[in-house]
């Protein structure tokens, strides 16, 4: 009788083991699974880079940007948040979120593209087809509504720059020529008002409030370095220094 009943006790121990067992390599298979699961993820996304400034967008002191370049899969992208001071903590105002193409880093430049004395921000945020055009977002602050605006069409105009002899945005394309193009900001957009273009010949346009085209100007281009002039005036006629 005490064989029998050691017999059954070995044989419960026995199968209680096993499943022990089981139990434990189950588990040891789901945390691997996990783990690779983990390790994809990580493989499969990636932070390129992080920009934060409180000192000096907007009105300085009282506002802050945070920027992040990251990557999901094949695609990159720009998250853009903006925050005004409160009493206690930053208040988030606005977030903006963009497919990039660029392979520069971001670059920022802050500094007043409005004059209104306060400072907006451009960064790289795109890819151009030729290596001298830097295709960057322009962000402007509205102090009235305390945030950042995304100026929309701002990548389709390279090297953009505070024009402080017309109170403007200029911007300089570089093509099979170069065209040196005029705009104001109006809204969340750049509008052109003028523009100077230099191939065969030099061409300066005045644009209208509906988008029409004017001619002013024609003249022969005979030295092939003035191609690829930037101008900061077009009425009269000057170059950028």
């Amino acid at each position: 009788m005490k064989l029998y009943i050691l017999a059954l006790l070995v044989f419960f121990i026995s199968c209680s083991t096993k499943q022990l067992e089981k139990g434990i390599e189950k588990n040891q298979n789901l945390n691997a699974t996990k783990d690779a699961q983990r390790d994809t993820i990580v493989q499969n996304t990636e932070i390129i880079e992080v920009f934060s400034d409180s000192l000096n967008i907007g009105e300085k002191g009282k506002c802050k940007i945070e920027i992040v370049k990251h990557r999901v899969l094949d695609d990159t992208y720009l998250i853009v948040k903006f925050y005004t001071k409160g009493p206690k903590y930053w208040y988030h105002q606005n977030t903006y979120l963009y497919e990039t193409t660029a392979l520069m880093g971001l670059e920022p430049n802050i500094s007043d593209f409005n004059n209104d004395n306060l400072n907006d921000i451009t960064i790289v945020s795109a890819a151009a087809a030729r290596g001298a055009n830097e295709v960057r977002r322009l962000f402007i602050y509205n102090k009235k509504e305390k945030q950042l605006i995304s100026i929309v069409n701002s990548e389709e105009y390279p090297n953009i720059l505070y024009n402080s002899e017309l109170d403007c945005i200029d911007a300089f394309l570089v093509h099979g020529g170069s065209t040196t193009v005029f705009a104001r900001i109006e809204g969340d957009s750049l509008k052109e008002f003028a523009s100077v273009n230099n191939d065969n010949s030099r061409t300066v346009y005045e644009i209208d409030n509906i988008g029409n085209r004017k001619l002013i100007r024609r003249d022969t281009i005979i030295d092939s370095d003035d191609v690829y002039i930037r101008y900061k005036n077009y009425k009269p006629l000057k170059e950028s220094e």
